[in-house]
């Protein structure tokens, strides 16, 4: 009975991943954000702004919400995060910000072409954001209580393939059965589902919805299925004794200098692969001219390679540690951002190629798939490493650390792409601070001891 009742809590866990990874794949990369682009773009080119800067401002826009975004996670997080350690309690923490996110994606219904709001938009984006973010810091923190730490690489890395698999099928969904190609059809021959207006956008616009939905839906069997561990000493919830838990863990930070490089080098390349993902598709939308079905088939291939190496990098996490696993992987990022930033639709690595050639759509493609393989499995082993880096007693609270190493410059890679874009007017130079920020968090993980400071 044990053994079954173990199994069920990570099953239950497991579909937190598959509930909420709609909001990275649909909203945040490969529909909503490429929508919010062509529709920010359209208004500022009515209003007289040329195409090519229209695009780029478009860009900005989107990077400058995000930015705020990131600041409001990144000063609370680790302010919730102790609070929960303090009382034992993170499920109402989850029911909380899960309303957020179901709230925050359903918004984004109303954000027709007519009567579109850049502001109101990113407000619904951002509650939804909010939401996820910080649902995930306490489920997260759940990880290390499924079994030995051996094991703990492959539970992560199988629920994060898990997840990958529902932002796929619910991809898959999406562009057969809603989003409407320049046919009037969708991808498959058929007409939107429920008669949606294709000329309201509202075959897109259901994104938001549908997210929701499929959020409450699929985190049914989390909520059956988790359950708080009861805390002896547990407290009362108070905001300043969980602040005052978290400023004395800032100050012990520097005595343990392996979590301390850890989160520092994971807030660097952890920021450039948001990056990747936040500015994918509004890139090929951008520079390559590309469709919305082009980019949601763009994303059910990165979203497939993920799903395969998240649960491939799991086994070999287990097999020797995560910290290779995401040296590896960051190096492969890394090394696609250069890719990235050297195509246009006449161009390929500074080599010219035909006008028409699909070389570099192509190469696009290419980057995509590696992006969703190394981006997976570097996610997962990441999860992982800061089970063998933070404190066992307080692993919420080293997971509100991980959620401000994360946001505390999580603003930086939109923030950078946002004013790279304004200044070039240049959107294929604007992603270019990508390639830095994964550099300097492989240079700082030379400091990462693979099993923590308490080796």
């Amino acid at each position: 009975m044990a053994e079954t009742s173990q199994r069920k809590r990570i099953w239950g866990w497991y579909f937190f991943d598959w509930a909420s990874q709609p909001y990275n794949t649909l909203l945040l990369t490969f529909i909503f954000g490429p929508y919010f682009a062509q529709v920010a773009t359209g208004a500022l080119v009515e209003g007289g702004m040329a195409e090519n800067a229209a695009n780029a401002q478009a860009q900005a826009y989107w990077g400058y919400g995000l930015t705020v975004t990131g600041v409001i996670i990144a000063l609370l997080a680790p302010i919730l995060g102790a609070i929960s350690d303090s009382t034992g309690k993170r499920m109402p923490w989850i029911w909380v910000f899960s309303v957020a996110y179901v709230i925050g994606a359903a918004g984004l219904w109303w954000t027709a072409p007519a009567d579109f709001s850049v502001l109101w938009a990113l407000f619904f984006f951002g509650l939804g954001l909010v939401g996820m973010e910080f649902a995930t810091i306490f489920t997260n923190a759940f990880l290390p209580t499924f079994g030995p730490k051996e094991e703990l690489g492959r539970i992560s890395g199988s629920g994060w393939a898990f997840g990958y698999l529902g932002g796929v099928i619910a991809l898959v969904i999406m562009i057969a059965l809603f989003q409407a190609t320049d046919s009037g059809k969708t991808m498959v021959g058929l007409s939107p589902l429920f008669g949606l207006d294709t000329e309201s956008r509202a075959d897109t616009r259901i994104v938001g919805p549908f997210a929701a939905a499929w959020f409450a839906i699929f985190m049914i069997p989390f909520f059956l299925y988790i359950r708080d561990t009861p805390n002896a000493v547990s407290t009362k919830y108070r905001f300043g004794s969980g602040l005052s838990d978290l400023i004395d863990t800032l100050k012990r930070l520097p005595q343990t200098p392996s979590l301390f490089a850890y989160l520092g080098s994971s807030m660097f390349y952890r920021d450039a692969l948001n990056g990747m993902y936040t500015f994918g598709g509004i890139y090929a939308f951008g520079v390559l001219g590309w469709a919305p079905v082009d980019v949601g088939v763009f994303g059910i291939i990165a979203a497939l390679s993920g799903a395969i190496f998240c649960w491939v990098g799991g086994r070999v996490d287990r097999a020797i540690g995560p910290k290779p696993v995401i040296l590896t992987c960051c190096i492969a990022l890394m090394g696609v951002a250069i890719l990235i930033v050297s195509l246009t639709p006449t161009s390929v690595m500074g080599f010219a190629v035909p006008l028409g050639s699909t070389l570099p759509d192509t190469m696009f493609y290419v980057g995509g798939a590696i992006i969703g393989a190394a981006g997976g499995a570097l996610q997962a082993s990441s999860r992982n490493m800061l089970t063998r880096q933070g404190n066992p007693a307080r692993m919420a609270e080293a997971f509100g650390l991980y959620a401000l190493s994360g946001k505390a410059t999580a603003f930086m890679a939109p923030f950078l792409i946002a004013v790279t874009s304004d200044i070039t007017g240049d959107q294929r130079l604007g992603v270019s601070p990508l390639i830095v920020l994964f550099l300097i968090g492989i240079i700082m993980l030379i400091w990462v001891k693979p099993e923590g400071d308490h080796a």
